[in-house]
């Protein structure tokens, strides 16, 4: 295992046990560090450092945490490598990462790993009705109806963040939702 790699993502998952609210200064702080750490990684990658499941599934985690296409879709290779190597705990992160590139985009997810704010509640991402809970189990993924269920404790237990700043993928959604 690549202590480099292993190190950035211990940080990264450290940063998430107290994750500050979106749009504080605190969150920025963050955001910047997340930056910093998946420059930092890409180093490793572009210098083939990374050979163990475990290195694979921790850069994948890094680049989750990504703000656009290029780095999400590295999180979902990297974590799909790291699974077909056998890692088990990539399973749920390639499912994620998956629905992740696909929500950036606009789109439904496949698998309904990704929760938001909608405004008003947390709420699950829009998700292809032809992906049934037995697809999902095989990625490690909770049926749909618990990822509902969670959708209504994370309303319960944060606070809803201000979407004025809000990425533009989301707000269109926001408004679609509105009109439904």
């Amino acid at each position: 295992m690549n202590k480099k790699i292993r190190e950035l993502f211990e940080a990264d998952q450290k940063e998430r046990k107290y994750h500050p609210q979106y749009g504080t200064e605190e969150y920025k702080a963050l955001r910047e560090r997340d930056r910093r750490r998946r420059e930092r990684a890409q180093t490793l990658i572009n210098a083939d450092e990374l050979s163990s499941p475990e290195d694979y599934y921790h850069a994948a985690m890094i680049f989750q945490h990504g703000e656009d296409l290029h780095e999400i879709w590295l999180a979902y290779t990297l974590a799909n490598k790291s699974a077909e190597l056998g890692y088990r705990p990539a399973r749920w992160l390639t499912a994620a990462a998956y629905d992740r590139w696909l929500m950036y985009q606009g789109k439904p997810q496949k698998y309904g790993t990704q929760i938001v704010p909608d405004g008003k509640r947390q709420r699950l991402w829009d998700v292809d009705p032809e992906t049934t809970d037995e697809e999902r189990a095989q990625w490690d993924v909770p049926p749909l109806e618990q990822q509902h269920a969670r959708a209504e404790e994370l309303t319960k237990a944060e606070p809803m963040p201000p979407m004025d700043e809000a990425p533009s993928w989301l707000k269109k959604a926001i408004k679609r939702w509105k009109s439904e």
